[in-house]
């Protein structure tokens, strides 16, 4: 086997082989006795088929056939011995493949791009800190007891915060338009949960009571024939309800699943549960931060075929997660690429550092990474098993814990601002990368 490689553009490389004549042509020499002892064909005996017959009948595919295996092969043969780091998969081109003549042909292929660390004590990244504030408490828990508001029926007007039960009929141009019609609605007033302007004009409504109210919808409206139309309501109430607030007892801390019913423990319980997510949410950041710096500062060109891939994994996560029946290809493949070439960067530099700074898997890590997780479980131990039993989930696992401690190798190589955030500011960092 003869082999040369040629760089063409950017990280392509052609790689030229020559398979020796003699070798290929005594393959497929045998490949078609072979056949002869199996083929059937009208007026020879089982295995009595002639030579003559079998090649003229199976020459080209078994010739095919051969070729298409010592391509495969020699390829990966020759990869080897040029030492190249291929980044997905080959194009072949075949140049010659006649009997009697050496096979030639080209595989061009992307390979991994080649590049020094670079000096991560120059990396600028902030680090985001957070307290859980008894203020945070009080706010969490009253938000906990409007998710167990009772209503009950009044013959007060609706204020803000009622809830209201009607009929509505919209109307555009005095027509009737699909979707703007409803009997015996709830809607809680202030809840924001209609256009805007609608649940406004409810405020004072009584039961009994029909009026029409003017409103238009939003420019950016999701039905497009209705976005920046102004409507008429005709609504009938039916009946109006006051919410109340449940009492903060045992009952309520039930509720929540808590496991100490003490007003004490509910509280602690609720701040380690605000703090769990604040953390969370300030670490998935920081691990974008992070990716996002280290690709930065290192300007190498990236392998299309990576990027690509990067892409069709995205829409098919994307896809997954809109349902519905939603086909991944359907989805425009350019409002992923930046995304992905940015991923894809950074999990070469990432993979660079583990190399650098020798990071291996710790066991313990995992163990512990495990035990995070499974700790907002009612039973622990089974989601640890359940995920120690499933081999995609394990390697999930141990993909996060490694990349966790290349993210803990730059903080503490990078130059780092600690900066306090607020609870709710916390949260939003997570909430914004969605």
């Amino acid at each position: 086997m003869q082999v040369s490689v040629e760089s063409t553009q950017g990280l392509e490389r052609r790689i030229s082989i020559a398979l020796d004549a003699a070798q290929v042509d005594a393959q497929v020499d045998a490949r078609l006795k072979q056949t002869a002892t199996r083929v059937r064909i009208d007026g020879f005996r089982p295995g009595k088929v002639p030579m003559s017959v079998v090649r003229q009948r199976f020459g080209d595919d078994v010739r095919n056939e051969v070729v298409g295996e010592l391509m495969r092969q020699s390829y990966v043969q020759a990869v080897q011995q040029q030492e190249l780091r291929p980044a997905g998969f080959p194009r072949i081109e075949a140049r010659v493949n006649e009997p009697g003549q050496s096979v030639e042909f080209d595989a061009i292929v992307e390979v991994y791009p080649e590049f020094e660390l670079a000096d991560l004590s120059e990396v600028e990244l902030e680090k985001n800190l957070v307290d859980i504030s008894e203020a945070d408490i009080e706010e969490m828990i009253a938000s906990l007891r409007k998710q167990r508001v009772q209503y009950q029926e009044t013959e007060e007007a609706a204020a803000d915060g009622d809830r209201v039960t009607m009929d509505f009929v919209g109307k555009i141009d005095g027509e009737v338009f699909e979707g703007g019609s409803a009997e015996n609605q709830n809607l809680v007033l202030g809840s924001k949960s209609m256009i805007p302007g609608f649940e406004d004009a409810l405020v004072g409504i009584t039961v009994g009571e029909e009026r029409d109210i003017n409103v238009s919808f939003p420019e950016d409206y999701r039905a497009e024939q209705l976005a920046g139309k102004a409507a008429v309501f005709s609504i009938k109430c039916h009946a109006v309800a006051k919410g109340v607030l449940p009492e903060l007892d045992e009952e309520f801390y039930k509720s929540f699943g808590a496991g100490d019913t003490t007003e004490e423990g509910f509280r602690k319980e609720v701040a380690a549960n605000m703090l769990r997510e604040a953390t969370n949410s300030i670490q998935q950041g920081l691990k974008q931060q992070v990716a996002k710096a280290v690709a930065e500062a290192h300007p190498f060109e990236l392998p299309k075929a990576l990027i690509d891939e990067e892409v069709k994994r995205m829409q098919a996560q994307f896809a997954q997660q809109m349902g519905n029946g939603t086909s991944p290809d359907s989805l425009p493949a350019e409002i992923f690429a930046s995304q992905a070439e940015q991923r894809v960067k950074s999990g070469l530099v990432f993979a660079k550092i583990a190399e650098v700074h020798q990071i291996k898997m710790d066991n313990d890590a995992v163990d512990a990474f495990l035990n995070e997780v499974a700790s907002v479980y009612q039973d622990p131990e089974s989601v640890v098993r359940y995920y120690r039993e499933n081999s995609e989930q394990m390697a999930q696992v141990e993909a996060a814990v490694m990349e966790n401690a290349i993210v803990a190798k730059v903080l503490e190589l990078a130059n780092v601002t600690d900066k306090q955030l607020t609870y709710q500011e916390a949260i939003r960092i997570n909430q914004a990368a969605r």
